[in-house]
């Protein structure tokens, strides 16, 4: 089916002017369509067609070959395969994408011989198998083995041409609507003569522009689509469940009524590679306890960046460091950018692919540009790390919970002892009688009827309320409450209420507590984030959302560094597993599949070592079939040899050996008529002259004739071959 007239040349111009190649696509317009007026005509066989379409897919290749190079395919590649990260990963996939964008922009001009050669010809298309693989390969064999051929036809290539320009015009750098208008305009002018003829000219005019109008809302919808779902976070396909840590500051749950819900998903996983594995994975570290809130009192411009070594992926934190045990961890990164937990004491990164990282003075490394997950290996060890002495922020206290401290201080007797031996009396008062609990009962104004708090009346002055019993004043109770601004002697905070009440809560509870503690006992002390890691054997471990803890970081002045304590009774492990749902595992094995994804999408497996490893099965068994099949297909020719045409056992052969033998050989590619002829002028051959030209006549009939030998002219042919064989005893 052939384009309407002038729509090749328009659909060349259309892609030169979308590509930049304008003066190329009219130069091939004109060509293309001089030929309505050019009355020369070549007349191409299929052969030329076919050396024609060879030309110009080795001319394809070529292009891609070139187009590769040119964008430094080869070299981002060879740095991929040299050093596989998500940089060079990120790079190679750049040079592959405009490779490929230029060569799909230059197709029009290497397939434009194939096309202009039928326009020029005396045929109105191409054969068909000459871009058919599978029906030339058909032909072939036919032709080899002496079969009738397949039919063939020839077939009209604009429109193929047509479509292979527009999709050419659409690898374009430009913006605005001028592609989509054009395309528009192209296709109904290709359409309109393949329109039915079952519905009217307006009927088919009104259907085109509604799907005009459907393509124009779907082009915004799907482009409104796309930027939505890059700023989504893609991390829930990948099993990343890893909340984000806030270094500047961290919102607890103190006070808040409800039962904390978090769920089992695994978030991380870590692997003891020197050593046990760190028990605690610490993300941040805070100073300043202002009501629920621990606040870092670190900007943004207090961070320091990390320099790595010359291998772009060790990172040295505290230089001269006498490092004892490593461990693996596997962690996502929301959005490619998060704080790194780290056990206490890290002193050196390796293997860890970020491009940009920081840390601040309280001990939080930062990623800010890196993959989607990391997989890096920390070394640790008691000393020094990167978290800085202690200062005044470390030992304030806030002053309405003094009283609740210092009545503690008084039970435990905490101001007696060293740092060792406070540690050890706190933890031992906190396990012996606290509980852990998830649950948080309400708090009713009506426990402390005579409580008074704070309230700025409007003038600037701070006046004294009483609660009454109506709603007003409890909904100002339950906000004071929660931030810690009540006043007066029978008042009581959330901490308060914890640590004199009910003494029973979470590890915020426990961890807060035991900071303020310490530092009213003269201890420098820290609030400190991260996870605890408990569950797995054999030194490989998994982190779950629910693993998720707080604790204490404690100043040893006679180490002169920090170090983890924490107050929250061991039984929470065990409370936090009941809560495991029964069908825990088919989430880990989910979990297991799409953290491998995750580490092949992220450039963080060794696939080269496991494509080496695949192709040792293939090469088995290539090696498996050259050796044996080859061997038992010796064996079934030597056994029973098969003709492979017919008329193989015609005794005229055995005639023809034997007359080779007695020094009348058939020339190389000698017919055989050729040869009884020049046979029967040689006196060997005097008692056959009569008999060889029936006895050829039969075995040509034998050999050649479809329908084949009547069973009596077979039996002549065998008669007449012995005879001539017996004359020649």
């Amino acid at each position: 089916m052939k384009t309407p007239p002038f729509l090749l040349g328009a659909a060349l111009l259309f892609w030169g002017w979308q590509t930049g190649f304008v003066l190329i696509g009219a130069l091939m317009a004109v060509l293309l369509e001089g030929a309505r007026w050019i009355k020369v005509r070549w007349e191409f066989s299929e052969e030329d067609f076919t050396r024609i379409w060879v030309f110009c897919t080795l001319l394809f290749l070529a292009a891609a070959v070139f187009a590769f190079t040119a964008n430094e395919g080869p070299g981002e590649y060879r740095g991929f395969f040299q050093n596989p990260s998500p940089s060079t990963s990120r790079s190679a996939s750049n040079a592959t994408a405009r490779s490929a964008a230029a060569l799909f922009r230059w197709t029009p001009m290497l397939f434009f011989l194939f096309v202009a050669a039928p326009a020029y010809s005396e045929r109105e298309g191409v054969p068909l198998r000459t871009i058919s693989i599978i029906l030339g390969w058909r032909w072939k064999r036919a032709k080899k083995s002496g079969q009738p051929a397949p039919p063939d036809r020839a077939i009209n290539i604009s429109y193929p041409y047509f479509a292979l320009c527009l999709f050419a015009a659409s690898v374009h750098t430009g913006e605005g609507t001028s592609f989509f208008w054009g395309l528009c305009a192209l296709l109904t002018w290709g359409l309109w003569p393949l329109r039915s003829p079952r519905f009217t000219p307006v009927t088919w005019a009104a259907v085109l522009l509604a799907g005009l109008t459907l393509g124009y809302t779907g082009q915004h919808g799907i482009g409104r689509l796309q930027s939505y779902l890059s700023n989504l976070n893609p991390q829930w396909f990948l099993g990343a469940g890893r909340r984000n840590t806030d270094a500047r500051e961290s919102t607890t749950q103190i006070g808040m009524v409800g039962r904390l819900k978090l769920s089992g998903k695994i978030i991380m996983r870590v692997d003891a590679l020197k050593g046990p594995a760190p028990p605690l994975l610490r993300e941040a570290s805070y100073r300043i306890f202002k009501g629920r809130l621990w606040d870092s009192e670190i900007a943004e411009r207090d961070y320091q960046p990390v320099q790595a070594d010359t291998n772009g992926t060790t990172f040295v934190l505290v230089r001269e460091k006498t490092n004892s045990a490593a461990a693996s961890i596997a962690c996502y990164l929301d959005g490619g950018h998060g704080v790194l937990p780290l056990p206490n004491g890290c002193g050196r990164l390796e293997n860890l692919t970020a491009f940009e990282l920081e840390r601040n003075a309280l001990g939080t490394v930062l990623v800010r540009q890196g993959p989607g997950l990391v997989l890096f290996d920390v070394w640790h060890g008691p000393g020094p790390g990167i978290d800085s002495p202690p200062n005044t922020n470390d030992t304030v206290v806030p002053s309405r919970d003094t009283a609740a401290l210092d009545k503690v201080i008084a039970e435990i007797g905490l101001n007696q002892g060293d740092c060792a031996d406070k540690l050890r009396m706190l933890g031992t008062f906190f396990m012996d009688k606290f509980t852990y609990r998830l649950w948080q009962p309400a708090v009713r104004a009506e426990d402390n009827p005579r409580y008074r708090f704070r309230e700025n009346d409007g003038t600037g002055t701070n006046a004294q309320l009483t609660a009454l019993n109506t709603n007003a004043p409890r909904r100002r109770f339950r906000q004071h409450y929660l931030e810690g601004n009540a006043v007066g002697t029978n008042f009581e905070t959330a901490l308060t209420r914890f640590l004199l009440r009910d003494r029973a809560g979470h590890c915020e509870y426990f961890a807060t507590a035991a900071v303020l503690l310490l530092r009213r006992a003269q201890v420098p002390a820290r609030y400190a984030v991260g996870y605890a890691v408990h569950e797995g054997s054999h030194g490989h471990f998994v982190v779950r959302q629910r693993d998720a803890h707080a604790w204490c970081l404690v100043w040893d002045d006679r180490t002169k560094a920090w170090r983890d304590f924490d107050p929250t009774p061991p039984s929470w492990v065990a409370i936090e597993s009941q809560r495991s749902s029964p069908l825990e595992w088919l989430s880990d094995a989910w979990s297991r599949i799409t953290f491998e994804f995750a580490k092949f999408r992220w450039g963080q497996t060794h696939w080269r070592q496991y494509l080496l490893w695949a192709l040792v099965p293939m090469l088995a068994l290539l090696l498996y079939q050259i050796i044996f099949r080859r061997r038992r297909r010796r064996q079934a020719e030597t056994a029973a040899p098969v003709p492979v045409w017919p008329g193989l056992d015609s005794e005229f052969y055995q005639l023809e050996r034997k007359l080779a033998a007695r020094g009348l050989p058939r020339l190389p590619s000698e017919p055989l008529s050729d040869w009884v002829r020049r046979m029967k002028q040689e006196p060997v051959a005097d008692d056959l002259r009569d008999r060889l030209d029936e006895l050829l006549r039969l075995h040509y009939r034998y050999r050649f004739d479809p329908i084949g030998l009547a069973p009596k002219d077979r039996e002549a042919l065998r008669q007449n071959a012995q005879e001539c064989l017996a004359r020649m005893s």
